[in-house]
Parts: structure tokens; sequence; C-alpha cells
């Protein structure tokens, strides 16, 4: 009867430990196992300066969405498609923007909000946008004067 219990306890230590296993994997990955209710809106930037998709949409710090795809619209602009959280309300004049996290660290999209009372709904685009600065191109203005 002893042998039989401490095989019991062994196999439900094993058992718990693939699904902390699993569990971390997902979370880790980001990958979204019951899909949230999210609207999609779309922000064309000049340069998407290494936003991928994937990538998450913060308003001051909290994560809202995440970027879907990242096209070339017809005026070779950077067409970036956003899931937000459906009940999170984005209003008409807030601004998109490309920030890095650290110095070198990766990108994601930053929503600042804005004043009007009119908001987003699924599917619109939201007009005012700022892409992402270039480190190489502003050091090298610097480095041959051009600044």
């Amino acid at each position: 009867m002893k042998k039989f219990d401490l095989e019991l306890s062994v196999g439900l230590f094993v058992l718990v430990g693939i699904v902390s296993l699993a569990y971390l994997s997902i979370n880790l990955g980001g990958l979204d196992i019951m899909e949230r209710d999210r609207i999609t809106l779309y922000a064309t930037f000049e340069k998407a300066g290494g936003v991928k998709a994937g990538a998450v949409v913060e308003i001051a710090g909290v994560q809202v969405g995440k970027v879907s795809e990242i096209t070339l619209n017809e005026d070779y602009q950077a067409l970036v498609t956003l899931l937000i959280d459906r009940d999170i309300l984005i209003q008409e004049d807030a601004i998109a923007s490309i920030k890095t996290k650290g110095l070198i660290g990766e990108k994601y999209v930053q929503i600042t909000p804005g004043g009007f009372d009119e908001t987003l709904s699924n599917g619109q685009s939201i007009r005012e946008t700022e892409s992402a600065v270039d480190l190489e191109e502003l050091i090298s203005k610097y480095v041959f004067g051009g600044v």
C-alpha cells in the first residue's frame, strides 16, 4: 500500500509540474488561448521602425492591446493594424507613437489619449501618428554635421 501512495504522489507531482510548465510557456509566449473581445484600429506611420506583429500597445504604461500586422499602403507608408480591448475607448484625436522600451529594447505602440468626446469605433484609423526615432540616422547626422 505504501508503494502505491508513493507512486501516486510522484505522479501527481509530475502532472502539476507539466501543467505549470505549459501555463508559463503560454503566458511568456504571449499566446491568447481564449480570444479577447477586441476592436481593430489602424495607424499609418512614415516609418514602422522595428515594430513587429505581436508588439504591445500601451496607454499610460498599461497594455491595452497588441499589433496584429504591419503592411505597406498605396502611399508606401507603414499601415499598422492594432487590436485594442473593446472596453478601452480611444478618442478621435488620440496620438499613436512608436516607442522603445529602454535604450535598445523592443518597440511598442503608445497611444496618448485625446480630449474629444467622440471615440473611434471598429475599423477606423488613428489620424495623428509619430514615427519611431531612428537612432542610427540621428547619430549619423550628428557625426557628419547635419544637426
